[in-house]
């Protein structure tokens, strides 16, 4: 397996952006000298001076993270023709796909997803699907066996036609169906006739959804008196390639662990572990490619481009996993709610892996199975020379006291191929079904020391992290054309939730024992990955300051006062915000994306922390408190579209709901159009002092550019229906407006 080919199976390239560097260290220079101002302004002392100077060191570490962590970019080439020519047997791959309710996530959805993964380049013997339903749905089920059927006949079509998207619902889209070049009279037939099985089978899932019947018989005999939070372990061989035909279809295996009231199942990484185990008494493939129900393949030869990396001979010792980018299909025009991360992905993630590497993203991520369980890269080292085994000891330790777990983990760590079960799949369900039960991790490893790492809702930027800690790196992968393409999240709850969600999990992993700053200090974590993972993890701490930063600016209106600096020293926020704004919008035109793309993701970036992430602050502080737990928020998933949705136009426009995460934000923007009217009206307080601290033009121009960016919540108080704030949020917020104005005013009287 290894390649014996003196070429090098990638390579890595690193670029500079030298403008991209000399503004952004401008623009700290500039965040210094403002900071290094307030401290030499002794004169002008004050709360909100104070207040001011605390959030803006912040917002300049911030910006600090920002700078080191896109300093050095780098991206990776890989040559699949060098590694079909010096591999001559390709490793077994397992393939991951979760969904965790039948309702959020459309089984339409997921049974895409599955289809274009039966459907890759390579060998079908090579691959097992198992799909993770920890929704106990028969409907998911029932989805499955039948697009099992229609895969008979939709993968031979895609590999006689050398079809790319093979995502039926994309490939059928309207504006896809004629872009092929193929329009021979026999294509045309067989592409006629494999749309309307498509159809039939889109046909049949929404009227077995639609009959919301739970059947008691045959298969799904199972599946009857089960709850989604209460049932048994169910395991299900959909399709097995029994002869291993090359020709034919990777094995299809349905998955649905115990779940009982009073045990805790770890949300997703309980259920990546249990796929894990599973997959390692069935296959036991040493590669393991893990994707959300949503992320269908866009490229059917990713497999070889990941192993291009992973089978690489200096890979092989220092890498861990290979990251694809999360990118998306029928997007909206302009980015409305600012989570395409087109940006993101072209300076961060480029920045990532110029370092240790790129965060672990949840999905689209091919990993070793021997680093899951655990493994060093000392120890690889050691074991290369040594030839020492694991003992059983050890094994029934971190594994549990399954023997067939035990023997298979043992194979996987020492590199060993071990899969005895994969040619009949049947005469191991029991034993799958013991492993998968919710008390089987009882005593054992499985989320401290092997395995997706418990404690945070993020699971994967957690696992990731303790990979890396270990000394590992990991790599970017991105292929033309793209490798993985999902469905942006639409709207303004679907969105929020998802953030909120995020910045819990990060913040919980930035107070445990996993923080970065730990890693770097006692682990192997490099120091620059470290402020890398610092990056994201402010993501769950700047939000308490930006929201701190907007309250300061009506407290300083309110009460007649100023925070921001006076006569010669206004030059120095007024030169940062001409440049910032100056050079996103070049960026974002330097990429081929629009000014309003731009605005866009400017007023979300100042919306989704002071909503979303300030709520997650607070989640978290409760939770720290003895409150309340954190709550796992599954992101609905939309039903694919069948065009374009940029056509959409209510597609664009933000809607809200009655949950907490809008709060913050409709408080916010009350508490500025406050502000101004009492501006306006002149009802400020009178401030009798003998210098000039009267509130100037900055405050009033800030407040301002506040409300605008939140236009949609400003809309939100006028509108109706699902585009319109709730009452009960709007009543919660002028309460907390009249308090906040209640006791600036106070402050000013005494």
């Amino acid at each position: 397996m290894a390649n014996q080919n003196s070429f090098p199976l990638y390579e890595k390239h690193w670029y500079k952006h030298t403008y991209k560097r000399v503004t952004e260290s401008l623009l700290l220079i500039l965040l210094l000298l403002l900071l290094g101002y307030r401290v030499i302004s002794v004169n002008n002392y004050s709360f909100p001076w104070f207040v001011a100077f605390v959030c803006e060191s912040w917002f300049t570490i911030s910006w600090f993270f920002t700078l080191a962590t896109q300093w050095s970019p780098a991206v990776i080439k890989t040559y699949p023709e060098r590694l079909l020519q010096s591999v001559q047997d390709l490793p077994p791959v397992d393939l991951f796909v979760t969904t965790a309710d039948s309702v959020l996530e459309p089984p339409i959805i997921t049974v895409n997803t599955v289809l274009s993964l039966l459907a890759l380049d390579y060998p079908p013997h090579k691959l097992a699907c198992y799909v993770s339903d920890d929704g106990c749905s028969p409907l998911t089920f029932y989805a499955l066996q039948e697009a099992s059927k229609f895969a008979k006949f939709w993968v031979p079509f895609c590999k006689k036609y050398d079809v790319q998207i093979r995502a039926p619902f994309r490939y059928f889209s309207d504006k896809l169906e004629v872009s092929t070049s193929n329009n021979t009279p026999q294509f045309k037939q067989e592409w006629l006739q494999m749309k309307d099985m498509y159809g039939d089978l889109s046909r049949k899932i929404e009227l077995e959804a639609s009959q919301k019947s739970n059947p008691n018989y045959g298969d799904f005999a199972v599946f009857s008196n089960t709850e989604k939070t209460n049932h048994p372990s169910i395991i299900k061989v959909i399709w097995e390639n029994k002869e291993e035909l090359e020709d034919g279809l990777p094995h299809l295996i349905y998955i649905s662990r115990e779940k009982r009231p009073k045990h805790s199942h770890h949300f997703k990484a309980g259920a990546m572990n249990v796929l894990t185990r599973v997959s390692g008494l069935i296959t036991n493939a040493p590669f393991m490619l893990n994707v959300d129900c949503d992320m269908i393949v866009n490229n059917p030869k990713i497999v070889h481009d990941a192993l291009c990396i992973l089978l690489d001979p200096k890979g092989q010792k220092e890498v861990a996993f290979a990251q694809f980018p999360q990118q998306f299909y029928a997007t909206l025009k302009d980015d409305p709610f600012g989570n395409q991360m087109a940006i993101l992905i072209k300076y961060f993630a480029t920045g990532l892996a110029g370092l240790q590497g790129p965060f672990y993203a949840g999905t689209n991520c091919f990993h070793r199975r021997k680093v899951i369980y655990g493994l060093s890269p000392d120890y690889v080292h050691k074991a290369i020379f040594s030839g020492n085994s694991i003992s059983e000891e050890e094994l029934k330790q971190k594994f549990g006291a399954s023997k067939e777990i035990m023997k298979s983990a043992g194979c996987a760590l020492e590199g060993r191929r071990y899969s005895p079960n994969a040619d009949n799949i049947a005469q191991v369900i029991d034993l799958a079904s013991q492993v998968a039960s919710c008390g089987y991790e009882y005593g054992t490893g499985w989320g401290k020391q092997v395995g997706w790492i418990y404690g945070s809702l993020t699971e994967d930027v957690l696992t990731g992290l303790t990979i890396h800690e270990k000394g590992w790196r990991s790599e970017l992968c991105t292929p033309r054309p793209i490798a993985f393409t999902g469905f942006a999240p639409g709207g303004g709850p679907t969105t929020m939730a998802q953030q909120k969600r995020w910045a819990i999990g990060l913040l919980e992993i930035f107070l445990s024992k996993h923080c970065p700053i730990f890693a770097t200090l006692f682990h192997k974590l490099t120091f620059r990955q470290c402020i890398a993972y610092m990056w994201i993890m402010n993501w769950g701490l700047r939000p308490f300051f930006e929201v701190c930063y907007a309250s300061l600016l009506a407290h300083c209106i309110i009460t007649n006062s100023n925070f921001l600096p006076q006569e010669h020293g206004i030059c120095i926020p007024v030169a940062f915000l001409v440049i910032y704004k100056v050079y996103t919008v070049s960026v974002y035109l330097a990429e081929g994306l629009s000014v309003k793309a731009w605005w866009n993701n400017q007023r979300m970036s100042r919306i989704t922390p002071m909503n979303a992430g300030f709520c997650a602050f607070l989640s978290v502080l409760l939770k720290k408190l003895r409150i309340s737990e954190t709550v796992f928020d599954i992101t609905k998933k939309d039903l694919p579209p069948t065009d374009d949705a940029g056509d959409d136009k209510d597609a664009a426009r933000y809607t809200f709901d009655e949950s907490l995460v809008f709060l913050p934000g409709t408080t916010i923007l009350l508490l500025q159009l406050t502000a101004i009217m009492i501006k306006l009206l002149g009802m400020q307080a009178v401030v009798a002092t003998e210098s000039k601290k009267d509130c100037g033009i900055g405050e009033i121009f800030c407040s301002v550019y506040l409300i605008i960016c939140y236009w949609p919540f400003l809309k939100g108080l006028f509108e109706t229906g699902k585009y319109r704030i709730p009452m009960s949020t709007i009543y919660k917020s002028t309460i907390l407006t009249s308090l906040f104005v209640h006791l600036s005013r106070n402050t000013v009287a005494t």
